[in-house]
């Protein structure tokens, strides 16, 4: 039996984060992993995903600028892209494993699984711990349809040697319309398919209507309310059936239609830490219903996005939290959330839903941004924010961007949401001018 004061289950971003502070701090830690050392975000998640789409962005700044100023368009060569991914993402097990054992961290790898005792297995290995950090994460979700082994996810699309020029995706989430924007810009054929009227929920659903089109507009095949019901293979392709009788020849089928929490196995229920379908349940402090379990990340049961600035976020709050007395519950500051493509979506703090259902607390300010200046001169096909401030103070609490540079927008809105900063802080502010910077101030 090998002892040590913490042990965290899961060598992603947010289980790195509690291993590096609570062995800085001076307790013996070890860390376990079954799959790839560092995690989904840099292995097959956020990390390559954005590999591809820098492509993806630049191409789609160029087709906006033909015509001004700029004659033809760069295409995607595939083949190349792929290599740029995998030059980064190669080298990310064997520096996240080296870095833990550098920094004198005890590390295991394989399946772990909870004793009735409360000790942990791993492989032949026998761990005991005063405390430990479940975070294990999330995977892609199969639905259960006819046909489902024929199914492939994100994993397997951001390493394909080579695109399919037709392919279909069961999901129109994050993860959809992510990848329907890569391959859609690499020069296939894409269908995304949604089971309801509504995808990307969390977001404004009138900026959501607005991305669709510009998706549409980019020739990719949206199909609304309707979901797949069979894949089975035709050829060297797949023959798709949808539930309103429509059906068609496809290269790959894709589910992206969410992802679910990484517990099985770990045989939770031995150690009485309770779940629900959404994954573990926590209470203020991260703790689960087993006093000396805690759990972080995309694994944990909570309302916060499941992105991986949160999972760190959450590390850094736990070795505060068992290495002090007293620790009050976790507190969480606005969080950004975008979706990437040719055209980006974000959105943070109030949600325009939340304003309209409490008037008397705040105004939402709508604007087609399309013809200021900032968006004027890179060809931004569309453009526009809505902006919810707080009618007692006057500062801007959230906002919901569409537009090429909403990843940017969100970010400064960021800053000044999280640092309070009212119009009169934002107008004694000199920004760089012009800049989508400079324009804060007219966003009041």
């Amino acid at each position: 039996m090998q002892e040590f004061d913490i042990v965290v289950i899961g060598g992603g971003p947010g289980g790195l984060a509690a291993a590096y502070g609570l062995h800085a701090r001076g307790m013996n830690v070890a860390v376990v992993e079954k799959d790839l050392w560092g995690g989904t975000c840099p292995n097959r998640g956020c990390d390559p995903k954005k590999i591809l789409m820098a492509a993806v962005e630049t191409q789609g700044r160029s087709e906006a600028l033909r015509g001004h100023g700029l004659s033809g368009v760069p295409q995607l060569d595939w083949p190349a892209l792929m290599a740029a991914k995998r030059a980064y993402t190669e080298k990310i097990p064997d520096g996240t494993h080296s870095g833990l054992q550098a920094a004198g961290i005890t590390t295991f790898h394989g399946e772990a699984s909870f004793n009735a005792d409360g000790t942990l297995t791993v492989g032949d290995n026998q761990l005991n711990a005063a405390n430990w950090i479940i975070a294990t994460g999330q995977e892609p979700r199969l639905p259960q349809i006819d046909g489902q082994e024929w199914l492939r996810t994100s994993n397997e699309f951001l390493d394909l040697d080579n695109l399919p020029e037709d392919i279909t995706l069961m999901g129109a989430g994050y993860v959809g319309v992510e990848l329907a924007a890569i391959a859609n810009a690499a020069g296939s054929q894409v269908h995304l398919i949604h089971h309801s009227d509504r995808p990307l929920r969390a977001f404004d659903g009138d900026l959501v209507s607005d991305l669709l089109d510009r998706l549409k507009a980019n020739g990719i095949d949206v199909q609304l309310n309707t979901e797949i019901t069979q894949v089975a293979p035709a050829d060297d392709q797949y023959r798709v059936t949808t539930a309103n009788g429509q059906s068609w020849t496809t290269g790959m089928v894709f589910a992206t239609a969410g992802r679910m929490p990484v517990t099985a196995g770990l045989q939770l229920d031995r150690v009485d830490v309770a779940t629900t379908a959404h994954g573990i349940k926590v209470d203020g402090t991260l703790r689960t219903t087993n006093p000396h379990i805690f759990a972080l990340g995309d694994v944990v049961d909570r309302p916060q996005p499941k992105l991986t600035p949160v999972a760190g976020f959450e590390g850094r709050y736990l070795t505060e939290t068992l290495t002090t007395c007293d620790a009050p519950a976790i507190k969480y500051p606005v969080i950004p959330s975008v979706v990437y493509g040719k055209t980006q979506l974000a959105q943070l703090g109030v949600t325009t839903a939340q304003a309209l259902a409490e008037p008397e607390k705040y105004r939402v300010s709508d604007l087609d941004l399309t013809h200021w200046y900032s968006y004027q001169r890179i060809q931004d096909p569309q453009a526009r924010i809505k902006v919810v401030i707080d009618k007692s103070t006057a500062h801007i609490v959230g906002a919901a961007v569409l537009s090429s540079e909403a990843e940017q927008v969100i970010n400064y809105l960021d800053f000044v949401i999280q640092n309070h900063m009212g119009p009169a802080d934002i107008s004694q502010t000199i920004m760089a001018y012009p800049t989508l910077a400079s324009d804060l101030t007219y966003f009041n």
